[in-house]
């Protein structure tokens, strides 16, 4: 299964020059925990990100005007993405040894399909987890019928 299957392709995207306050406003409206800042060009393609947690560490707790910083001032530049066709286990990896919780997913061009979150994976293999666990007992209960 490829990433671009399961990333949640409704991204909150921002322009560098946009504030951190309209930043955590589209936070706020579309409950989460991130926004995508991508290039100034019309294309989406991403060039950092800013978490709720950059907006209450990097501008709240220095005391900083949500008016005047941008997102381009705390986004975090040197952005990991992944590709679109990479699978679940190899993103499961790439995040593990970035030590990320958020994860861009781009095409071909390195234009943004979705993003894929630690929630996002942790939900799918519960998911899995389930449709094994279901699969067990449905094990023991057509060899209970066929024996007598």
């Amino acid at each position: 299964m490829s990433i671009a299957g399961i990333c949640n392709r409704r991204v909150i995207v921002l322009d560098k020059e946009q504030s951190v306050l309209e930043a955590a406003r589209l936070m706020r409206e579309h409950h989460v925990g991130d926004v995508i800042v991508t290039t100034t060009n019309g294309q989406r393609r991403p060039v950092g990100i800013v978490t709720d947690r950059d907006v209450a560490v990097s501008v709240v707790a220095l005391g900083l005007d949500p008016n005047i910083i941008t997102v381009g001032d705390v986004m975090y530049r040197q952005l990991v993405t992944a590709p679109g066709d990479q699978g679940v286990f190899e993103t499961i990896q790439q995040m593990r040894q970035k030590g990320i919780r958020r994860l861009p997913v781009v095409d071909d061009g390195g234009l943004l399909i979705g993003i894929i979150t630690l929630d996002d994976l942790l939900q799918l293999l519960a998911e899995e987890f389930g449709e094994i666990g279901r699969l067990i007992g449905r094990e023991r209960a057509i060899e209970a019928n066929q024996r007598p």
